[in-house]
């Protein structure tokens, strides 16, 4: 925001005008009632702003203690739903911390919208973010992957796509808890980390939430934000959008920045939104795509990039030919999937065909079995994370706890057990894995090589190819991440279906179970790279027949209760 602009503000306070203090009177003659915050989208909300319903003030005010996550009982709406589960009731350690700043931030963006408008669809929307993709230090809040290694660290600037997020007026509501090193520290359950605990799903009580974007997942779930946005190098923005019953876009590597994103692999590594809905994922993946200096990746997109709300289309399946990859990802005794997972898969299939699309049955990979069976993916991973770990801790202009690169890590948690390694929680073994790898060697250049010729060559872009395909389409859980993730390309998924009750509860880690009755499963669909236009059109005629998100709520002690009503005016 420009000084002029800031110091009109500053004019604006000091004459009593803020909105704490004075609010328009048409707030007594609004008839349109307020949003659900549990379900509430960006159209629904940005409505609210721009008639004057209610600020982004209103959506994110609260008092706080110095401590980022305990709050004076005061009105609050995201702040006040965070405070209600996340460290009390059921305890879901969703959100690691909140931004203190974010209440300054949103007056000065009500402000800019009364004197200029709005800058974008997302002006004065609250946006939480994984607590691996960086915020600058003046801001309060602090990037650490879940881990204590880095607490109190500064980065040296905003992460790419949250320079995009602050350019389009949102607010950045705090950061969300994680699997730790994004699930690239060890055996260790999902939605763990140091700082956040043990993230739970908010459908089943210490149901598993999936990861490593756990907490994105989850507070996307039942409005803890209005939107989040996760990272995946394999699963972990499909996965917690399965278990959570929210929409995640993986993008293809390279349409979103990762600059300023801890980082597990750059051939991998990926930034997408999680959220109630297709069009609101439409909507923030078309403000954060698009190239980034600071990320080589990014400058071989196509440009222009799309304006994906133009793929949102109750027809576009009509006439579309989607496949089926039975082969290892549809075979429970290879996935692991309880078998409840195939049944409402084949619904689904059903679905699409009333939709208009026809379904080719099967449509196999060729090379699937090679990709069940291949290694050369966590070859990749363990050369490329510590390379550009150890160049992480290098780029940082302050780190308190002294450690400077992957082997000081390692130190660091055996030498803070109580931090980083309570019971249940102790392993390291991906951590040392990686640190005894030697760097770019022959080995790791020919892993890439495979990773490529199984994931896309002989694997997505073959069976599109042989079946003229227009996108592939399996459930979420098992393997179904994989292909993909090793050639850099987009899935989008979308609620399925939930386990029945009667369903087999099992152990996911020290406090976690899952699958559990409620617990959701997501749909995910497949395509080549810069797909992404495609496969949200497909993903958003799926979502509109069939409405599941809408077909179940989380459990009780889960639903924050504090609505818009409880803050307007106070």
């Amino acid at each position: 925001m420009g000084a002029k602009l800031l110091t009109l503000f500053w004019a604006w306070l000091a004459l009593g005008q803020s909105l704490y203090i004075s609010r328009p009177v048409v707030y007594a003659s609004i008839t349109t009632p307020l949003p659900d915050l549990y379900e509430a989208s960006v159209i629904e909300l940005q409505a609210g702003l721009t008639s004057g319903q209610f600020t982004s003030v209103d959506l994110i005010k609260v008092r706080k203690h110095a401590s980022s996550l305990a709050y004076h009982k005061s009105p609050a709406a995201y702040f006040a739903r965070i405070e209600e589960v996340n460290l009390q009731g059921p305890v879901l350690r969703a959100v690691i911390e909140t931004n203190p700043s974010a209440l300054q931030e949103a007056a000065v963006l009500d402000f800019e919208r009364l004197t200029y408008g709005p800058r974008s669809a997302l002006h004065g929307i609250p946006v939480l973010v994984k607590d691996n993709i960086a915020t600058v230090a003046f801001e309060g809040m602090n990037t650490t992957a879940g881990s204590y290694s880095l607490l109190n660290s500064v980065v040296p600037d905003d992460a790419g796509v949250v320079k995009r997020l602050r350019e389009a007026g949102a607010i950045i509501l705090g950061k969300a808890n994680l699997s730790e090193w994004a699930h690239f520290r060890g055996n260790i359950a999902s939605g763990w980390s140091g700082r956040g605990g043990q993230c739970t799903n908010a459908y089943y009580p210490n149901a598993d939430p999936c990861g490593s974007s756990a907490g994105s997942g989850v507070s996307a779930s039942i409005g803890l934000t209005a939107v989040a946005l996760g990272t995946e190098t394999d699963g972990s923005i499909t996965c917690p959008a399965n278990q959570n019953n929210v929409v995640g876009i993986k993008p293809t590597v390279g349409l979103t920045s990762r600059a300023g994103v801890i980082p597990i692999s750059e051939h991998q590594d990926t930034v997408g939104p999680l959220t109630r809905s297709v069009t609101d994922a439409a909507i923030v993946l078309s403000i954060i795509a698009g190239p980034d200096p600071n990320d080589n990746f990014t400058l071989a997109q196509p440009t222009p990039v799309p304006d994906y709300i133009m793929a949102l289309s109750n027809t576009s399946l009509v006439g579309k030919r989607i496949g089926v990859p039975r082969a290892v990802f549809l075979n429970d005794s290879l996935t692991g999937n309880d078998p409840y997972v195939n049944q409402i898969f084949e619904q689904a299939l059903e679905t699409l065909q009333i939709l208009g699309a026809t379904i080719v049955d099967p449509a196999d990979l060729p090379s699937a079995y090679e990709i069940y069976e291949s290694n050369n993916e966590t070859v990749v991973l363990d050369v490329d994370f510590k390379v550009q770990l150890n160049a992480w801790f290098d780029s940082l202009v302050a780190n308190p706890s002294g450690v400077a690169s992957l082997e000081d890590l390692i130190m660091f948690d055996n030498s803070n057990p109580t931090l980083e390694e309570p019971a249940g929680y102790t392993d390291q073994s991906i951590l040392i894995e990686s640190q005894a790898t030697t760097g770019f060697n022959a080995s790791y250049y020919q892993s890439l090589a495979f990773d490529k010729e199984l994931g896309a060559t002989n694997g997505i872009d073959a069976a599109l190819k042989m079946y003229a395909l227009d996108a592939l389409v399996l459930p979420a859980p098992g393997y179904t991440t994989v292909p993909a993730a090793i050639a850099g390309y987009p899935i989008v998924t979308v609620p399925l279906g939930f386990y029945p009750e009667n369903v087999t509860i099992g152990s996911a880690g020290p406090e976690t179970v899952y699958p559990a009755p409620g617990v959701p499963i997501g749909l995910s669909f497949l395509g080549t790279a810069w797909s992404e236009y495609s496969l949200i059109s497909f993903a958003y005629a799926y979502e509109q027949k069939t409405q599941t998100r809408l077909q179940r709520k989380a459990y009780a002690a889960a639903i924050p209760t504090t609505q818009l009503a409880d803050v307007i005016g106070r």
